[in-house]
């Protein structure tokens, strides 16, 4: 893999990720931008002990431009976009309105509230552009395509994970406007967090709980579990396995695991980069065969955290869609919003069927 570092005109950084025979051009950005904010900020929720962020400069982010203003496209024709290359493979860059930034500082801020801990949101929040055809899906790029980007996920887990203060790395995906994506162009995106997430907290706390009642790996029994009934899998390759978890809270929910215990995405190794590529094309396609249209989805890799000195994390990508059938969507009600409570309108093994059959 080749990786090209440039600035763009507010300073922000630019990758540029090529195969190694590729030549990648790197030219400098002509645009007069302002500064990117660094006013974000981190509360402390004391009734959940969680932390939320708070930034309220993205309110004037970029909304569901027209084809023709798409910031993510490569810059051509005099029309300067956040990529000012004429042509890219993949492309990542710092996002021009984060949630968190390494230049996050606080002014004067008093919540007046003794239980309320206010910190600067220091972290960094990166745009993953998969390709630069705005019109194609995540499911169009042939494996190599695919192959590059889970090496440049790789990379910036990597490079990330080292910034002071980071303590999570997290890729994902959204795609839909059904799941509120305001930018068509087929992308992704990475939060360096300074904290771990509820969701990763809660499954370490799930996991160790498990570990000291049976002595066993949760993650290692799950996926023993899904393999030995067979009634939930969707595919398995030589060194992975999709399936529908058996307590699926989505319409349409898919996990990926690698048979090989591995932490994060840089502990991967070749032949399981090429072959998570494959199949997880293969499911991307199945989930766009489900209905007349594509689907709306996040992807959603889960990692272990900076700091898993227990060994509790174990890597896998959970992937699902808010569409429940052709023409109705899974709306988080009073349950599951008012009480994170989900209540599931199709059974995991209707689905898991459905997705063999397409």
């Amino acid at each position: 893999m080749k990786k090209t570092r440039t600035t763009l005109a507010d300073g922000r950084e630019l990758l540029y990720f090529a195969t190694d025979g590729e030549t990648v051009p790197a030219p400098p950005d002509p645009r007069e931008l302002p500064p990117v904010s660094t006013a974000s900020q981190l509360r402390w929720d004391p009734l959940l002990g969680e932390w939320v962020m708070m930034a309220s400069h993205r309110q004037n982010r970029t909304f569901m431009p027209a084809r023709n203003d798409c910031p993510l496209c490569p810059s051509s024709d005099g029309r300067h976009t956040e990529i000012p290359a004429s042509d890219y493979t993949v492309a990542i860059f710092e996002n021009r309105f984060p949630s968190l930034s390494t230049g996050a500082h606080l002014d004067d801020v008093d919540v007046r509230h003794p239980l309320v801990d206010v910190r600067p949101g220091v972290g960094r929040c990166e745009v993953v552009c998969f390709t630069s055809d705005h019109n194609a899906r995540f499911a169009d790029l042939s494996p190599a395509q695919a192959r590059l980007v889970v090496d440049a996920w790789a990379d910036r887990t990597t490079e990330l994970s080292e910034l002071d203060g980071v303590e999570q790395v997290f890729c994902f995906e959204s795609r839909g406007r059904e799941i509120g994506v305001t930018l068509p162009h087929p992308h992704g995106q990475i939060y360096a967090y300074p904290f771990v997430t509820p969701r990763t907290r809660r499954m370490l706390d799930v996991a160790r709980e498990h570990r000291a009642r049976t002595g066993r790996d949760l993650h290692e029994d799950i996926l023993a579990a899904e393999r030995d009934a067979g009634l939930r899998v969707i595919a398995e390759t030589e060194h992975w396995v999709a399936f529908v978890p058996a307590a699926a809270r989505w319409p349409v929910e898919v996990h990926l695991y690698p048979l090989r215990k591995v932490r994060r995405i840089p502990d991967l190794d070749e032949s399981e980069r090429d072959d998570f590529a494959a199949l997880y094309l293969d499911v991307l396609r199945r989930f766009d065969r489900l209905y007349d249209s594509p689907l709306p989805y996040i992807s959603a890799w889960h990692q272990a955290p900076t700091g898993d000195d227990e060994d509790l994390s174990r890597l896998h990508l959970q992937l699902f869609s808010v569409r429940r059938s052709a023409d109705k969507l899974k709306y988080l009600a009073g349950s599951e919003s008012g009480m994170d409570a989900f209540i599931t309108d199709v059974l995991p093994e209707d689905v898991a069927r459905r997705l063999r059959e397409v």
